[in-house]
């Protein structure tokens, strides 16, 4: 089992959108998928399940409370994809944490448990900030994804997230690696697009994902349809589908060689 996070403190980078349709292509190319939603906007939850109700439990519950991870896990619209979702109480970990021995390693623990090995690949879906749920994720993880759109803020906050990650290394997890940077919201036709492109190029060279994921209005639709890019296009030609597909087997790729 790989355990990826997909993660960046800047919001509005395509991080659910990266998390998801990752997750799908994934599960596409015959794998097995589990994606836990660790962000309290519960945006994952809502696109590929629904807001969970208040008696539910979810991920708040797996940590807090210590219950097995395999008690929350709902099946999705797609074959070989599985849901770890998360409720308006996700916005309390943080706070409940805190005071708790072991605290950053609570996640992976959870992952650790017998029945999550038949999961070939397991997908954490991060929040727009650095807190402990983060820090739970990357001490969870073999690899970080960090999404990038195309303008200046999200190059801003890449220092930050790359300090944690760094933290994280010399202190709790020392496997920890970034596998790569993806440029999303990609459009050429605007200048910015060029120009955060080359600084990426400049700072991470190969470590910058070849696939762009071009600017598509279908990525902001298909969640009103809690349907993924490939369902929502239904066409192995659609923009979406085509660069989510490219972006699954270059993941691949830089974890297997497949």
């Amino acid at each position: 089992m790989k355990v990826i996070s997909v993660a960046n403190q800047k919001g509005g980078v395509g991080k659910t959108t990266t998390s998801v349709n990752l997750g799908a292509g994934l599960a596409r190319a015959g794998k097995k998928v589990l994606l836990v939603d660790l962000d309290a906007q519960c945006n994952a939850t809502q696109v590929i399940h629904r807001l969970l109700e208040e008696e539910e439990a979810g991920v708040f519950e797996t940590l807090v409370e210590e219950s097995p991870l395999a008690d929350i896990v709902v099946p999705t619209s797609v074959e070989n994809m599985f849901l770890a979702p998360a409720g308006e109480s996700l916005a309390n970990a943080d706070l409940n944490l805190a005071g708790r021995m072991g605290r950053e390693g609570f996640l992976r623990e959870a992952l650790a448990s017998p029945d999550m090995a038949k999961y070939d690949y397991v997908l954490l879906d991060t929040a727009p900030y650095l807190g402990l749920l983060t820090i739970n994720a990357f001490v969870a993880s073999d690899y970080v994804v960090v999404p990038v759109s195309c303008d200046y803020l999200p190059l801003l906050g890449l220092k930050f997230l790359l300090q944690t990650v760094e933290k994280v290394q010399s202190k709790l997890h020392p496997d920890l690696s970034i596998l790569g940077f993806l440029l999303t919201m990609y459009d050429r036709r605007e200048k910015i697009t060029f120009e955060v492109e080359k600084v990426l190029m400049d700072r991470f060279g190969d470590k910058i994902f070849n696939t762009r994921i071009r600017i598509n209005t279908k990525h902001r639709s298909a969640p009103s349809q809690r349907a993924t890019i490939f369902e929502y296009e239904r066409s192995s030609r659609g923009k979406g589908t085509e660069d989510f597909t490219a972006f699954t087997k270059e993941v691949l790729a830089r974890i297997t060689g497949e």
